[in-house]
């Protein structure tokens, strides 16, 4: 009987293992069904959780060390005591060791964020660079710890993504998957940043993924979920800021002055993108007139910071203790206008040093900054009418940030989340929706989306855009020998007159010698050597448009589903 009990339970085990090595095989062959998706989608939202929860975690301590300060929460209060030379001393230190580990460990010593991120999703079915990525993550660590006038959102979000990339590797995803398994890391990785878990998913779907489709909406909210609880064990079920002053709105007679805040936010919020892209240009043409080592670059900014930091300590880190100033409405006029200008250029100056960081803590800052300065203007000016100078601090710091991010929906939702006052959502949608439709007009929708069109990566405009760039010539062409191919001598001419594309190259490059010449072919040439090296097929204008409408019908098709 023994017997049998126990070749019963061997069996049951042999069974067992047997079944799950299949189950795997099938993962690895076919990619995840929806169950097992969900699963992993939870795996992943621990992983980042904890990734997002041990990265703030680690910048406090560090910062602590660093500043020798006992909450780094009011680091600026702190620092306001210390000598001159420690505050020069800490930033520039900081910027020499990340200049070295990004030269070290990345190709063009620049720090991966959000919009590699966004590319990854669009053009690298769901995948980010992980060597870069992880190191970008420590150089954005030692940033914020010693100085850095950035926020940490871009760097969870990008070390998230480096999760999601490792699981879709090892589970060979295609593109859908791999895509719905980042917006899952990152979901997880804003919401455990922030214990946001409406504005984490739906950050992942509007920046990152840049569609609702329902498929991935289930598992990037299990995701975002699993993100916040781990936040919410560590610090409890608390929000961001503490509002020390409630809110009251006038209704109809004041909604006016919201439009015409968040007019200004949307204003405020380009001018901080376009510094931050004017200083990225300057910086880097100095660096090549005085042929400046890479590795340098970020010292030198890490310098001005510190010198700055001398009379503004208020730009050290993401700035939590002036925003809190700012939503109290305990700040003058002046303080405001100063400190908003002061911190735009230290953003400027550590983004343009490549130092780390991301913009939307700062954005916060800014807008706060930007939405008492009026407040107390609106205010004094009909005091009968309106309500707290600190609403429009509320509203403002929304604003700015939504229209940085371009993404009006997960910023109205995450100021919501941050301060835990859902009472006065008007002023900040209306406020939301003005300056995200103004700024959008004047830069490419987004920071992020900018940051790609300057790198010559067309995603702002949407897969009708972006599309082009991931179809090549030679997976298109026909070869030489098809019977409807032109002769050799026919291609050889259209080679002499430079109508002709590489193998290697995508149908951007093509599609314009179509519309320039209106052949109906094209021919492709090898890879290596000149314009008139080996012909390796032809290129008809009818596989282009055919191959074209299929990429576009299957980016239609994941986006509806």
């Amino acid at each position: 009987m023994k017997q049998l009990i126990a070749q019963a339970i061997r069996f049951q085990l042999s069974d067992g293992r047997q079944s799950l090595k299949t189950a795997w095989n099938v993962l690895r062959r076919q990619g995840p069904s929806q169950f097992q998706f969900w699963l992993i989608a939870l795996l992943i939202g621990i992983a980042a959780g904890f990734g997002a929860l041990f990265f703030r975690k680690a910048i406090t301590a560090l910062q602590g060390w660093a500043y020798g300060a006992e909450d780094v929460n009011y680091i600026h209060s702190f620092a306001a005591g210390l000598p001159w030379y420690v505050l020069v001393l800490i930033p520039t230190l900081g910027g020499l060791i990340v200049g070295v580990i990004l030269h070290r460990f990345t190709p063009d010593a620049r720090v991966r964020s959000v919009a590699d991120v966004i590319e990854g999703a669009a053009l690298r079915e769901g995948r980010v660079e992980k060597r870069e990525g992880l190191a970008s993550a420590l150089a954005s660590l030692i940033t914020l710890s010693t100085g850095g006038s950035t926020g940490r959102e871009g760097p969870v979000v990008h070390l998230a993504g480096v999760f999601s990339t490792w699981v879709s590797d090892r589970i060979r995803a295609d593109g859908i998957t791999g895509r719905d398994l980042l917006g899952c890391a990152v979901a997880a990785a804003v919401s455990a940043s922030f214990n946001a878990p409406i504005a984490g998913a739906l950050f992942a779907l509007e920046v990152v993924l840049r569609h609702f489709a329902v498929h991935a909406f289930a598992p990037i909210v299990i995701a975002s979920v699993a993100g916040t609880v781990i936040n919410r064990l560590e610090y409890g079920d608390v929000t961001e800021f503490e509002l020390m002053t409630p809110g009251a709105l006038q209704f109809y007679v004041e909604l006016p002055a919201f439009l015409i805040l968040g007019c200004l936010c949307g204003l405020v919020a380009v001018i901080m993108m376009r510094s931050l892209f004017f200083t990225d240009r300057v910086m880097t043409k100095v660096q090549s007139a005085l042929n400046m080592p890479r590795w340098l670059r970020p010292a030198v900014s890490g310098l001005l910071l510190g010198v700055i930091a001398i009379w503004f300590p208020h730009i050290i880190g993401v700035g939590y203790e002036t925003t809190v100033l700012a939503l109290a409405g305990t700040l003058t006029f002046y303080q405001c206008f100063m400190f908003a200008i002061v911190k735009t250029a230290a953003v400027a100056i550590t983004a343009g040093g490549r130092m780390g960081g991301g913009v939307f803590s700062p954005a916060l800052m800014i807008g706060a900054l930007t939405g008492l300065s009026f407040g107390l203007i609106a205010t004094a000016i009909l005091p009968d009418v309106s309500g707290t100078h600190t609403l429009y601090a509320f509203a403002g710091m929304g604003a700015v940030a939504a229209a940085v991010l371009g993404a009006p929906i997960s910023t109205t939702m995450i100021v919501f989340e941050l301060t835990g006052d859902w009472q006065i959502g008007i002023a900040v949608m209306i406020a939301v929706s003005t300056s995200t439709a103004l700024a959008s007009k004047m830069v490419y929708r987004s920071f992020f989306l900018t940051q790609l069109e300057n790198r010559d990566i067309h995603c702002a405009a949407g897969p009708q855009a972006y599309v082009l760039s991931l179809l090549h010539c030679g997976g298109i062409m026909r070869p030489i020998g098809d019977p409807k191919c032109p002769d050799q001598e026919t291609c050889a001419a259209l080679v002499g007159q430079g109508n002709c594309v590489r193998s290697v190259s995508t149908l951007e490059a093509a599609l314009p010698i179509f519309d320039r010449t209106e052949l109906a072919y094209i021919p492709v040439v090898s890879a290596s050597g000149d314009d008139s090296g080996e012909v390796l097929g032809v290129l008809f204008h009818i596989d282009v448009l055919k191959a074209y409408n299929k990429a576009l019908i299957a980016a239609s098709e994941e986006e509806h589903s």
